[in-house]
């Protein structure tokens, strides 16, 4: 269904492939600092207006909705360029959720860019506890730990999952400067993104850095997890697009017979493949895309979208490798560092068997959800 788009849906298309190729492509090449080319594509973004399409209205963003959003992000992954992360501003998150002074403090300047937020979700495998929040006069006395929390070091706040107890989970924004807050260690995953651990120790955090109520912490945070599945999807079937341009710029020059290197029977039943598969996985994208813009319900075909691109993304790669050969494999070459990069995909905002079980639970014992 990409092809059924609009007279305007096709000039964003066009705008976004533009902005790739006169700002992205040109700029990934240069000999910078990474942090200045990021500043340098974050301005550019503002100018050309794709900063604010993530963004709500209500603080100037422009709020695109789903079709749009994937239609951007389809394009800026067929170029795979690292620097496409940094297109689109921050959304507010689980912030979203806030109807106080967290608005002003903390939800305003992240969406401005003057502020960093992370998430942290998850406790390390030897935590003795989950992180806990217990209320003391008008604050609350938080204690645990977290892990995995992406981009924490450079982070001003972490949007963190908490149990208070006789209410259960909860969110809570806990300021990274706070005293009792200490960042335990940083690390790096196999796709080359940044990781940080903290550690809680009778950290006050104001009473009003609650997100909503007690016991609303689970939804809340399933909600922004929920809320990239599409994103990554979108953003595997453009890098997809960009593998099978690569795989046929490849497959069109002579091996050492002199012959092209799709001339051969087996190569092109590999080929091929990828490029049916790769189908089948934009059209779903798309579909679903409509469906969220239609504000249906789509967390079955988010799910489902999710899972079914990034693992083709991983098939697709590991067989580009073996179409192209072990120069593939050497360290810089563009296979082996997406090789590295798709990886974590499949365990990124869900786990693919765990949205699997996900699927069948809704089918099978709540009779809820569609695909």
């Amino acid at each position: 269904m990409p092809e059924m788009l609009t007279e305007a849906e096709r000039a964003l298309a066009e705008r976004t492939r533009r902005f790739a190729i006169e700002m992205l492509l040109p700029l990934a090449e240069k000999d910078e600092d990474p942090g200045s080319k990021r500043t340098r594509v974050i301005e550019a973004s503002k100018d050309a207006g794709f900063f604010a399409m993530t963004q709500p209205r209500a603080f100037g963003g422009s709020e695109a909705g789903a079709l749009d959003l994937t239609i951007v992000r389809d394009e800026l992954g067929s170029f795979n360029t690292p620097l496409a992360g940094a297109v689109f501003g921050p959304g507010p998150g689980v912030l979203g959720g806030a109807d106080n002074a967290l608005k002003e403090t903390h939800l305003e300047p992240l969406l401005e860019g003057r502020m960093r937020g992370s998430f942290g979700f998850t406790e390390p495998d030897d935590a003795p506890a989950p992180t806990t929040a217990v209320a003391d006069g008008d604050d609350w006395l938080v204690n645990g730990q977290k892990s995995y929390v992406t981009g924490g070091a450079d982070a001003d706040f972490i949007n963190t999952l908490v149990q208070i107890p006789d209410a259960g989970p909860a969110m809570l924004v806990i300021d990274t400067d706070a005293p009792g807050v200490t960042l335990s260690r940083t690390f790096s995953s196999l796709d080359g993104s940044h990781h940080a651990a903290f550690e809680f120790q009778d950290v006050r955090v104001p009473g009003h850095h609650l997100i909503g109520k007690p016991g609303e912490g689970m939804p809340r945070a399933m909600q922004q997890i929920g809320d990239t599945r599409l994103a990554f999807a979108a953003n595997a079937v453009g890098t997809l697009r960009w593998l099978d341009a690569f795989l046929v710029d490849h497959l069109k020059k002579p091996d050492r017979t002199g012959n092209p290197r799709g001339d051969k029977e087996g190569v092109r039943l590999r080929y091929s493949e990828i490029r049916m598969k790769a189908f089948a996985a934009r059209s779903m994208v798309y579909r679903t895309a409509r469906l969220a813009q239609a504000v249906d319900n789509i967390r079955n075909e988010g799910m489902a979208c999710k899972i079914f691109t990034t693992e083709l993304l991983g098939e697709a790669v590991d067989t580009g490798i073996q179409l192209v050969g072990g120069g593939a494999l050497v360290v810089g070459h563009p296979l082996e560092a997406l090789y590295r990069q798709v990886r974590s995909l499949r365990l990124a905002e869900g786990a693919s068997d765990v949205l699997r079980l996900n699927l069948a639970r809704g089918a099978l014992e709540l009779d809820k959800g569609r695909i």
